[in-house]
């Protein structure tokens, strides 16, 4: 699944005359593979792990020129830092509002929804809608039992 995903991404760069060098390819292809929504200080340190040719303005630039052509989303969770994510299937996320881990939610009315929001918001401000991202926050599992916050009956 993921390598069609890097073939389906590379395409749609290719279309736009995008040149790929390998590292592109190689940020491409980590944020394709890594669900964790990393912040470009983090790519930078799991790919230099492998390969210390790539920079923090090579990663920066990449991620940022991703972004512009909709195949990556940038995420504000509160903590400070942008983090990011391939966004290859549409979905929503969770985040945690103690740990700031952050689930995506992979629905197939995720679609449907986001074009109500669009027209809707249409509707009732006449804004063109390029794009919505929907987050919803609460508390994860592994928090829940850390704050106490689980109901141990079954």
């Amino acid at each position: 699944m993921a390598e069609a995903e890097f073939d389906r991404a590379v395409a749609r760069l290719k279309e736009h005359q995008v040149r790929l060098t390998p590292q592109r390819k190689t940020i491409l292809n980590y944020l394709i593979t890594h669900h964790t929504h990393p912040t470009v200080e983090m790519i930078l340190a799991d790919l230099q792990k492998h390969d210390d040719s790539i920079s923090m303005a090579t990663v920066y630039n990449t991620v940022k020129l991703l972004v512009n052509y909709h195949l990556v989303i940038e995420l504000e969770i509160g903590d400070g830092s942008t983090h990011y994510d391939y966004f290859g299937h549409p979905h929503y996320h969770v985040i945690c509002d103690n740990c700031g881990k952050i689930t995506d939610v992979m629905d197939e009315r995720f679609a449907d929804i986001a074009k109500e929001l669009a027209r809707v918001t249409k509707d009732n401000t006449n804004y063109l809608v390029t794009r919505s991202d929907v987050d919803v926050h609460g508390i994860c599992p592994e928090c829940q039992v850390k704050l106490g916050l689980t109901n141990n009956r079954s």
